[in-house]
Formats: C-alpha cells, sequence, structure tokens
C-alpha cells in the first residue's frame, strides 16, 4: 500500500530569477516522510509546469535535511535567485514514487488535415475542443491520495492548485487533461466513485466531467466543446486567429481506448503551428544542440535549435519539444527552431520522423 501524501511542509522557500529573456523560477521544501523528512524541489519557466525532484534520496533527520535546505536555497541565492514575496508553501508536493509505472495508458490522437477536416467540422457525430501547449497530465484520487499520472503511464508530481482543486472532491475519480501551469485544462473523465466510464461514450463522460468539476474549482478547467457544426467552425477560426497550438476532433459515441491507432480513430488533432519531439545528439557553442530523429533504427540529423537563457542546456540523449516552421525533405532538417524545453514523459523510440511537417514541392 503507497505511503499516504503527507500535507504538512515543515520548511519552504520560493525564488525567482529574471534577466534579460531568462524568467526562472525555484522551489524548495522540507516534507515529512515516514519517520523522517526530504528535501524536494520544483523549477522552470515561470508560467509553464515545472520540472520536479528530490534531493535526498532517502528519508534524513530533520537536522540533516536543513543543511541540504539551507545549501540548495544558498546556491540559488548565490546565482542571483530572489525570494518571492508572500509564498510559504512548495508549488509542487512529492509522494517518492514518482517515475512508478502506474498501469493508466492515456488516449493518443492521430493528426488530421485537408479534405478530412473540412468533412469533421460538418460531421455532426464529431465535437470540437480547443488543443493546449502544455503537458499531458491525469489525475487519480483515491480516498486521501492523489495521484499525478503522465502521457507514458508513469506517476508524476501535481502542481499544488491541481491537488488542492482535486482534494476538495467528495468522489474517488480518474479525470484526464492538459497542464499548463498551475491549471488543468480536463477533457476527460475516466472514473468515478467505483464505476468505470471507459466503456462509455465521450460526451457522456464529458458531461460528467463538467458536473464534477463545472466553473467551481479554481486549479481545473473544463475545456470548452463544441458540437454544432456552425459553432465548430467559428470554435475553429478563432483558434486558429488568436495562436492557439490547435484543435481536438472526437467522436462523441465513442468509448475510451489506450493507445494511438495505426491511422485514423475516433480522437484526432489538427495543430496550427508545427511541433515535434527530438533526442538531443551533440551540445554546439553558443547554446545550441544538434537534433536527431529515428528512421527505423537510424538516427538520423534533423538540424540545430538554440536553447534560450531561460532554459538549461539539454544532457546528450535528452528528448526536447521544438516547435518549426516546415522540414527541408532532402536533408530532414527543420526550419526556423525554436526549442520549447525537454520532454521526460515521451520516451525516445517516438521521436521519429514520420512527425515531420515537409516543405511544399515548388515553395
Amino acid at each position: 500500500m503507497p505511503t499516504p501524501i503527507p500535507t504538512t511542509t515543515t520548511q519552504s522557500a520560493s525564488l525567482y530569477f529574471r534577466e534579460g529573456n531568462s524568467d526562472k523560477e525555484y522551489h524548495a521544501a522540507i516534507e515529512p516522510r515516514g519517520d523522517g523528512f526530504i528535501v524536494t524541489f520544483a523549477y522552470g519557466r515561470r508560467g509553464s509546469t515545472l520540472t520536479t525532484g528530490i534531493k535526498t534520496t532517502a528519508p534524513v533527520s530533520m537536522a540533516e535535511a536543513t543543511k541540504v535546505f539551507d545549501k540548495l536555497v544558498a546556491s540559488k541565492v548565490a546565482k542571483g535567485y530572489r525570494p518571492i514575496a508572500n509564498t510559504n508553501a512548495p508549488v509542487y508536493q512529492q509522494t517518492g514514487n514518482e517515475g512508478a509505472d502506474t498501469g493508466i495508458r492515456c488516449q493518443l490522437l492521430n493528426p488530421v488535415d485537408g479534405t478530412e477536416l473540412e468533412r469533421l467540422l460538418d460531421d455532426d457525430r464529431h465535437c470540437l475542443q480547443q488543443k493546449h501547449d502544455g503537458r499531458r497530465l491525469l489525475v487519480r484520487k483515491q480516498g486521501l491520495r492523489i495521484t499525478g499520472i503522465n502521457r507514458r503511464g508513469l506517476e508524476t508530481s501535481i502542481p499544488g492548485p491541481i491537488r488542492e482543486a482535486v482534494a476538495m472532491v467528495g468522489h474517488d475519480l480518474l479525470i484526464d487533461g492538459e497542464a499548463v501551469g498551475d491549471t488543468l485544462h480536463a477533457f476527460d473523465l475516466l472514473e468515478l466513485g467505483c464505476t468505470d466510464l471507459r466503456p462509455t461514450g465521450y460526451l457522456d463522460r464529458y458531461h460528467g466531467l463538467l458536473a464534477l468539476c463545472g466553473d467551481s474549482l479554481p486549479g481545473i478547467n473544463v475545456v470548452a466543446t463544441t458540437v454544432d457544426p456552425a459553432d465548430k467552425r467559428r470554435m475553429f477560426g478563432n483558434c486558429r486567429d488568436t495562436g492557439c497550438e490547435g484543435v481536438v476532433l472526437k467522436r462523441m459515441d465513442a468509448p475510451f481506448a489506450p493507445g494511438r491507432p495505426n491511422s485514423g480513430g475516433p480522437q484526432l488533432k489538427h495543430k496550427f503551428v508545427e511541433t515535434a519531439s527530438f533526442v538531443v545528439t551533440g551540445i554546439n557553442a553558443k547554446r545550441s544542440v544538434a537534433l536527431g530523429l529515428y528512421d527505423g533504427q537510424k538516427l538520423l540529423p534533423a538540424g540545430n535549435v538554440t536553447v534560450p537563457p531561460n532554459h538549461a542546456i539539454p544532457q546528450l540523449g535528452t528528448v526536447v519539444e521544438v516547435r518549426y516552421l516546415y522540414a527541408h525533405k532532402q536533408s530532414g532538417s527543420i526550419y526556423q527552431p525554436v526549442y520549447l524545453g525537454p520532454r521526460a514523459d515521451i520516451p525516445a523510440g517516438e521521436c521519429v520522423t514520420d512527425q515531420l511537417k515537409y516543405k511544399p514541392e515548388g515553395q
């Protein structure tokens, strides 16, 4: 039986660093764990979903935890970090089980474009939602225990406001969504109480989610959904014109099916900007890294990308997300790349050339 999540933080610090294009935050805390204490941390670009970890490999005494905590905070202050005013609680609270396989698997989407997109916009069997640009996050509540689950099915930490919102719900549940900063943009309800909702149609699951969360839970935003073809076209145009990442089209009577179909499927996505996941294959000068993609067993070069000052230089083998305009068919290199950050929730094997959208011929 997993240890219940502790609800008391003994000591914490929240810091920020702003210089030029760099705007970062760092949180550290001493938390009780078993008969001792652990030192946890969370860091990243302000407003993003943060990277988390634990400094102590096992619970230690309060004296040892305080020594580790003080050294950690002092090292950040020495680098120019300053305290965030009026913050006493950590943004993230660790469980100690991060990385454990929960057995839960996401439903993944295939892309759709062209004439098929036009057909789906007019098809009254599919609803439309905005695609939020964040990190996939499922949240399960079982009694007092609240567990975050990433797109690979591994346990992950949860931003404090999302955890607090889920704790307010009076039922056990499993919800699916996209975490952007401290907000979960929820779009599916897979379990409620002792009932597995996966076999029911999507629109029924969505209505259950809306009834459960609605607008009353800060930290959780139920994504807006349109059904009428005219409303879908209006939402589609608004998302495109306001710079959203894209839209998702879901067949309303479809049950939940984990994994990604080889093609098509009941849940499809259309992106207004091109993004892909790459493997870092080299560290270049001037904050640049080389990128690679798999074509079968071969890791092929896919160009380079500059890492902005508010991101750490990723290590070799790290999976990173990059936005780009298009890829060149002959070289495989991407054009106008923009570094978005590491993707610990995506395995290197999914970084394949099939992700790429190539420059149209004749342009």
